[in-house]
């Protein structure tokens, strides 16, 4: 039974343990779920689905229009009868159908070329979008490199407080010993105070360091995140400072960086501007085609007779034919009544169609077309000159990257050639304070040098390793630590 017990505890055991590996976030994860949530990027999509819709609407303009018009309405006093275009003193309702249709033949190239420029336009959207991720994935891999740094410097505190805390048995054995005097023991103690508040303040900077990195990938303050953490900084061997060059590294930049290729994709949509704006001097061809059928009420049908009436006899008039006097008479019907069309016999009397070209010749639109050439080219030299801005700050951002790296470079190996020699001296006045050769002053110096010389060999590998991954990320490679 005990042994099913403690069977079940080590698999629970083994099962917590593996629940927290998987919370842990590498710095892969944290790049991704930040471009994923991220406001700025759903922005970005949203340019993108609009630039999308706005290809869509260009490509649509190929398509023939169709349209259907329904009225109906009713009329007071003296209007016109809309059958047999009269003047009548009645009320009166009326009912009409249309149908039209269209279709572009010939507009200057404006359908052609806007379709060119929407697509354009989509790609350049989406390569701004990518440059907003990538904005996105340093500041993360910066936040997320700060991380380790912070944890990486608490257990160093950590660690130098035990080392005093062990130094201090060691200073208590010396005291019974009678090798140094009991005033020893307080400046132990007081190096384990300010091991102790750099511990605390550590933990701050631990704390700080995550809450940074919660902002960026949008996580609630609480939300219990843990990176993985690394048992070295992990800097490349082959990586070499001194080999970078300018010229190179800013070349693949170019090549690579995608707000460069949205500045020369914006440049091209500005060029097919100006062949739109042209299309406004040229003429344009369509077809169209139209049907319609109409309704009036009080409108006569003389196929349906109510009432016959009478004929008479108009008085007889005098009147020349042909230089010959006469007189003539006409036959007048009086009091015959004719049933209303019915709404069914009217719209198919009244049903028409028609259909045609149509050119339209443009001669004089107060220079509006002039000004919209002047305008697109105009716009052609804003993005040349955007694209050449962005250009000399990518530039200027590559050669500090290249500055950065190679001054990392040079602090690390003078951070870590500091550290060995006072590593050295501090052993030597370790051996000679446990002889009872060295006071605790000398000591604790020691001890506090070699310290402070970690701290800033941490400080520099971190940086360096930042300032590495700046410089990959102009070459174009993935930002990781596994690499």
């Amino acid at each position: 039974m005990m042994k099913k017990i403690l069977s079940s505890a080590i698999l629970c055991i083994c099962m917590f343990a593996v629940l927290n590996a998987q919370e842990s976030w590498s710095l892969e994860k944290c790049i991704s779920h930040a471009q994923q949530n991220s406001l700025t990027m759903k922005q970005a999509e949203i340019g993108v689905e609009n630039a999308n819709l706005t290809e869509k609407l260009n490509k649509m303009e190929r398509m023939p229009s169709l349209n259907a018009d329904i009225s109906g309405g009713y009329a007071f006093g003296r209007t016109i009868n809309p059958i047999t275009n009269s003047f009548q003193s009645i009320s009166r309702g009326s009912n009409g159908f249309n149908l039209s249709a269209g279709y572009t033949i010939f507009n200057g190239g404006r359908i052609h070329n806007s379709i060119k420029q929407s697509q354009l336009d989509v790609a350049a959207q989406k390569a701004e979008r990518q440059n907003i991720a990538n904005s996105i994935a340093l500041n993360v891999a910066a936040a997320y490199i700060n991380v380790l740094f912070a944890e990486e410097q608490l257990s160093n505190a950590q660690t130098r407080l035990q080392q005093t805390q062990q130094q201090l048995k060691q200073t208590d054995r010396l005291i019974q010993a009678g090798t140094v005097p009991e005033n020893d023991r307080l400046q132990i103690l007081a190096q384990i105070a300010q091991d102790e508040q750099q511990v605390i303040a550590q933990e701050n900077n631990v704390s700080i360091g995550y809450l940074n990195l919660k902002n960026l990938l949008l996580l609630e303050p609480d939300f219990d995140l843990q990176i993985v953490t690394l048992d070295d900084v992990p800097i490349p061997e082959d990586a070499n400072p001194e080999l970078y060059t300018l010229g190179d590294i800013y070349g693949k930049a170019l090549q690579n960086q995608p707000i460069i290729h949205a500045g020369e994709l914006r440049i091209q949509s500005a060029n097919l501007d100006v062949s739109i704006a042209r299309s406004g001097l040229l003429p344009s061809v369509g077809f169209f085609g139209n049907i319609r059928t109409d309704f009036a009420t009080e409108v006569p049908d003389p196929t349906n007779i109510i009432d016959q009436g009478i004929t008479i006899l108009t008085p007889p008039q005098a009147v020349e034919i042909n230089g010959n006097p006469s007189t003539i008479a006409f036959e007048q019907v009086v009091g015959r009544e004719l049933a209303d069309r019915t709404y069914f016999d009217q719209l198919n009397d009244n049903f028409g169609q028609s259909v045609g070209v149509s050119v339209s010749i443009p001669i004089y639109n107060r220079h509006r077309n002039k000004i919209n050439i002047e305008r697109a080219r105009l716009g052609i030299i804003n993005a040349e000159v955007t694209l050449e801005q962005s250009k000399q700050t990518l530039k200027a951002d590559v050669q500090r990257a290249i500055a950065d790296a190679k001054a990392a470079k040079k602090q690390l190996d003078a951070a870590q050639k500091s550290v060995n020699a006072l590593e050295t001296a501090y052993e030597n006045t370790k051996r000679r304070f446990d002889l009872g050769a060295a006071n605790t002053f000398e000591f604790t110096s020691a001890k506090n040098q070699v310290d402070l010389a970690k701290v800033d060999l941490t400080i520099a590998r971190f940086d360096y390793l930042y300032r590495l991954k700046i410089v990959d990320f102009y070459q174009g490679k993935r930002i990781t630590l596994n690499d």
